[in-house]
């Protein structure tokens, strides 16, 4: 039984210093809500993370059965992997493919981190993601609805916002949004306020209009299809609200030269 390597740990983050790094970044963050009287915890934590190094026309899972982290092993629900497997719409990555990515491994210490005192009750459900197309979003979204209007689930998508640069091959400026850096906060603003209308058509409208290098727009795009699949069902009986929460910038790009990635972070709530 193949358990995948924290294949990253030591290079992209810290091994050593993870534990005392996460507890206190996570002891200076803002809460959102709270404080709380009582908390329903997750028997269940999806993740949807984008392909970088493989072309996928669809999704795929993992062959292993764990995931390793500095912190502890985190189980997969093979029960779940089961259900998306007898779907048909799902392919398999070997161990390979799996420990090369990283956009679903930078989270893991997080949740494990978050989730340390339920970790024998918990299991996550990685789910790479290929470049779909709308249609294609949409069909994985009905797929994931049924999950998300389960509320012992939770969802973790994994993105960056702008890549901006010649080493990005991308450096769209908008003078009249003010320098660089600011022209690139207000394009991602715009794309935040597509996500948060939770409409997909607006989300891909804006992609194809400005071509923002956001490289988890394909998991965006079924999480908003996902939302837009329950909400169609009639069976939810809540309204949900998606709201930005964090947004920072690796650097300020004055020049034509310079280069920055954005960060931006947002919950979806049940109301």
């Amino acid at each position: 039984m193949a358990v995948r390597r924290a294949s990253h740990s030591g290079s992209w983050y810290s091994d050593s210093e993870l534990n005392k790094q996460l507890g206190t970044w996570l002891n200076n963050a803002d809460l959102s809500h709270g404080p709380a009287r009582a908390i329903i915890a997750p028997r269940r934590v999806f993740i949807l993370g984008p392909s970088h190094h493989v072309r996928l026309g669809g999704c795929a899972l993992s062959t292993a059965v764990k995931y390793h982290t500095p912190l502890y092993d985190l189980r997969i629900d093979t029960q779940v992997y089961s259900d998306l497997e007898a779907s048909n719409l799902f392919e398999w990555m070997n161990i390979s493919v799996d420990e090369d990515e990283h956009s679903i491994e930078m989270h893991l210490p997080y949740i494990a981190k978050i989730m340390e005192d339920y970790k024998d009750s918990f299991t996550i459900v990685p789910v790479l993601v290929g470049s779909l197309s709308a249609e294609k979003e949409a069909v994985y979204g009905r797929v994931f609805s049924r999950y998300l209007a389960d509320p012992q689930n939770l969802f973790v998508i994994s993105s960056d916002f702008c890549h901006w640069g010649h080493r990005f091959r991308y450096t769209f400026y908008e003078r009249s949004w003010g320098e660089i850096h600011q022209s690139v906060q207000t394009l991602d603003r715009m794309g935040m306020d597509a996500i948060e209308s939770l409409d997909p058509a607006a989300f891909t409208d804006y992609l194809k209009k400005y071509g923002n290098t956001i490289c988890g727009r394909h998991p965006i795009g079924v999480l908003l299809q996902t939302i837009h699949s329950l909400k169609m069902s009639g069976t939810n009986g809540h309204r949900m609200v998606l709201k930005f929460l964090k947004y920072a910038q690796s650097s300020q790009c004055c020049g034509m030269n310079d280069s920055s990635v954005s960060y931006a972070s947002a919950a979806l709530t049940f109301e």
